[in-house]
């Protein structure tokens, strides 16, 4: 009775590293549409969501594979997660100087 609580929690620790780790990624690639220095963001924000995603895996694991195995299946669903939340065409999600428009607009379907 006692190990179902302590299943939970590596999996639960798993699903917040991912959601970090990919809402950084999120929020980086936001950063970068309108920087100078997108190489720099994707950079440093590799490295630093990396070492985050790494360092929790190592902690959590701690030398149990299937604690190891719990976190990362955490990991996966929070990614599930987040691709769900921030998929294209979500109200929430756009500025409100974004207008959708009415009809799509018609390509020609030759080149020019």
């Amino acid at each position: 009775m006692n190990e179902i609580p302590m299943l939970f929690w590596p999996w639960l620790i798993g699903g917040l590293l991912g959601v970090v780790f990919y809402g950084g990624l999120w929020w980086t690639v936001k950063q970068c549409m309108s920087s100078p220095r997108a190489g720099l963001w994707f950079s440093g924000s590799l490295f630093l969501r990396m070492g985050i995603a790494l360092a929790g895996f190592y902690w959590v694991g701690g030398g149990q594979w299937q604690r190891l195995l719990l976190c990362l299946l955490g990991f996966i669903m929070a990614r599930l997660l987040v691709a769900f939340l921030l998929r294209p065409g979500q109200a929430w999600l756009a500025k409100p100087s974004e207008k959708k428009p009415s009809k799509p607009t018609q390509e020609s379907r030759h080149a020019p």
